[in-house]
């Protein structure tokens, strides 16, 4: 193909990554896609260690390096992430890679490094609180708005998940320069596995983005159980408490896939979400789709979803009840959904992103021979 020519000769990637969030499989999958393409990648690990079976992925997709190092969201001060760019380039330089792609904006500010640079932005805590308190960060976090806005301005490429995070991206920074959407992916099998009368959620429940409270009041009233999944602790003794959603916890990703394969519908009450990778993952598995009427959601899933106010808890259960009621229009959108999810390809988001990589390598190659 013409976009595995262009990553013709293997090119080494160190690729940051975190095992508390969506960054974890979005690496896994996007680093596995990439193998076709001549790219090795090495993980960069920062932040709390993974357990030990993601661990064992990565080392079967790549080389897993753990670096002592935080994540800018869970520290107080930019003193504690000083070192981070440093770590990396150092590890960059060790590992004799061609690029950088990184997961964390502020992980690119004012790097020390010839190697082309390409940042990531998942989520930030800028566009967080714009979307989840409509308010500025507060001035004791005005430091992770300072190390984004740098690490935008000396990366080669940004790379958004979203047309909507995009957007918001440049609402709360500005222009940003180079900066590209490319569509997150997922790499769970489509499935015609008969599905089960019950609601699943899945998320970082701590978050208040994730707007958990919302979902345990509509599990209160809705006439199938709500189960959820994901962590309900944080990083800086954030909890929330399920009083009416059936709460998992953490599950392992093939738990999660089997999960997701027999939900009759899946749920995302989120206010803020530059993509969703729960909602892709419902949507292969032919789940019918209830998500937050905000800008994302309705960017990717329009005409392939019910949508429900996330302020509102008896707006989710009304959606929840009247799927519950009506077997055929259930049907209807899991068949919608799993269709959509075909924009959301791995292949697809692997040649995006190796289109950038060459990019980067070419523009690298005529810049040094110049």
């Amino acid at each position: 193909m013409i976009q595995q020519k262009r990553c013709k000769g293997r090119r080494r990637v160190v690729m940051t990554v975190d095992a508390v969030g969506g960054v974890w499989r979005y690496a896994m999958d996007l680093a596995a896609a990439l193998k076709p393409h001549n790219v090795d990648v090495i993980f960069a690990g920062l932040g709390p260690a993974p357990r030990e079976e993601k661990a064992a992925e990565a080392e079967r997709i790549g080389k897993l390096v753990w670096l002592d190092a935080p994540l800018d969201w869970m520290v107080e001060d930019e003193k504690a992430v000083a070192d981070v760019p440093r770590q990396i380039a150092d590890l960059a330089r060790s590992e004799e890679a061609d690029l950088l792609h990184l997961n964390l904006p502020s992980q690119a500010a004012n790097i020390e490094t010839d190697l082309p640079v390409i940042v990531a932005c998942h989520s930030c805590v800028v566009t967080w609180f714009a979307a989840v308190r409509g308010s500025q960060v507060p001035q004791g976090w005005q430091w992770q708005y300072r190390l984004n806005e740098a690490g935008f301005a000396r990366a080669e490429a940004v790379i958004s998940p979203s047309r909507s995070h995009a957007e918001a991206m440049q609402a709360a920074y500005g222009r940003i320069a180079n900066l590209r959407v490319v569509l997150n992916a997922s790499a769970l099998e489509t499935s015609d596995e008969q599905k089960r009368n019950f609601v699943l959620a899945a998320g970082r429940w701590w978050d208040e983005g994730k707007n958990a409270a919302v979902l345990d009041g509509a599990a209160r009233m809705a006439r199938w159980p709500v189960v959820t999944a994901g962590a309900n602790n944080g990083p800086n003794g954030q909890l929330m408490q399920f009083r009416c959603a059936i709460h998992r916890g953490e599950l392992a990703h093939p738990q999660m896939a089997d999960a997701i394969r027999k939900a009759a519908i899946v749920a995302s009450p989120s206010i803020y979400e530059p993509f969703g990778l729960a909602a892709l993952e419902g949507a292969r598995a032919g789940a019918a789709l209830v998500l937050s009427d905000i800008p994302t959601y309705r960017e990717l899933w329009e005409d392939a979803a019910l949508f429900a106010d996330p302020r509102h808890p008896e707006a989710f259960a009304d959606a929840f009840n009247a799927l519950a009621d009506d077997p055929q229009r259930r049907a209807v959108l899991g068949l919608k959904a799993r269709e959509r999810s075909g924009r959301f390809s791995l292949d697809a988001q692997a040649e995006a992103v190796c289109r950038i990589y060459s990019d980067m390598f070419s523009r690298l190659f005529s810049t040094a021979a110049e």
